[in-house]
């Protein structure tokens, strides 16, 4: 059906367009936590194409990213032959940028605050994750939809926990 994770590597990431995208430009390839350092390669590209784009033109690549990326992660995790593989990375990618763009500007702090919710939440998958998780997984092009929407719904956590903590923190300061 097609390769094992054991054969993923470089050839595998440039062997089609949509491989080099669903393994984030070869952070997937990581041998250890390749979630992680797709998103860490995710703030990094964050920061370069920032300076580069205003809050509009983040809309248009979060868009096109993802659409470009549902079919990415579709051909690449049928290419590699696994439903969800851990080396596709882009949608830590996708998500993380959609935190970023909501959050900017925002202290280092506050994003690295963001970074460890949101890998919390990618990670272990708690309540509306896991559901995501189980109910979008599977081949062809619902499962390519199934590996963006659960990091979706993750970044969609990440959000809400900010926002609530921030909400709280300004409550006991007395800030209004």
């Amino acid at each position: 059906m097609g390769l094992t994770t054991t054969r993923i590597g470089w050839r595998f990431l440039l062997r089609h367009p949509a491989h080099f995208i669903a393994l984030g430009g070869g952070s997937g390839l990581s041998p250890i936590a390749p979630g992680t350092a797709g998103t860490l390669w995710a703030w990094v590209a964050f920061a370069v194409l920032n300076v580069w784009l205003d809050s509009a033109g983040w809309a248009w690549v979060l868009l096109g990213g993802f659409f470009v990326g549902w079919w990415a992660c579709t051909v690449a995790a049928d290419h590699a032959g696994i439903a969800d593989p851990g080396f596709i990375v882009w949608d830590e990618v996708l998500a993380f940028w959609l935190i970023l763009w909501v959050l900017t500007p925002a202290s280092l702090t506050l994003q690295v605050i963001a970074f460890a919710l949101f890998r919390y939440f990618d990670a272990a998958k708690p309540g509306p994750v896991r559901w995501a998780d189980q109910h979008f997984k599977g081949g062809g092009w619902r499962g390519g939809f199934g590996i963006l929407f659960d990091d979706l719904v993750a970044a969609g956590l990440t959000l809400f926990t900010l926002a609530v903590g921030v909400a709280l923190l300004r409550f006991v300061q007395g800030v209004t």
